[in-house]
């Protein structure tokens, strides 16, 4: 079981409730515990890869009315510019060449299987959505098809 779960300041630290990223995180960690086994992989790639600075940009312009793909977009960045190849190249250093990996994500997994590790099935991360984190949980889902069933 592999959770590879990007850098979210905001909320892994903060607690923000805009986004999802520390309820995933603290879940995956009770799954992983519940397993008896597991990675956590932790990247540097805030904000889809556009890093803190941007990321707080990228919320003023979601307070002007902007989703988040359209925030990035407005700054000049991709929807989602995370890169999997350094999550895979520790896997591989870990000898481990297939996962059960934990996440709504379809870009992850195929970077992941394109980048040589099987992915023997994916479990889903879903946290149910709060007045804040609405919105952006259907654009992640709209826009970045992530597989999400309660938006």
């Amino acid at each position: 079981m592999v959770r590879i779960h990007s850098s979210c300041h905001t909320g892994d630290i903060f607690g923000s409730f805009r986004c999802d990223c520390g309820p995933q995180l603290e879940h995956a960690l009770k799954l992983i515990e519940k397993n008896g086994s597991g990675v956590l992989l932790y990247l540097s790639q805030e904000g889809r890869g556009i890093g803190l600075f941007n990321k707080i940009k990228a919320y003023a312009l979601q307070d002007e009315g902007l989703d988040t793909v359209e925030a990035n977009e407005r700054l000049g960045f991709a929807p989602d510019m995370r890169d999997y190849h350094v999550a895979a190249a520790i896997l591989e250093d870990l000898q481990i060449s297939s996962i059960d990996l934990l996440t709504n994500n379809p870009n992850k997994e195929k970077q992941l299987a394109e980048l040589g590790i099987a992915i023997n099935k994916r479990i889903p991360l879903e946290i149910p959505p709060n007045e804040y984190d609405k919105r952006y949980l259907q654009t992640k889902k709209e826009k970045l098809h992530h597989k999400l069933t309660l938006v």
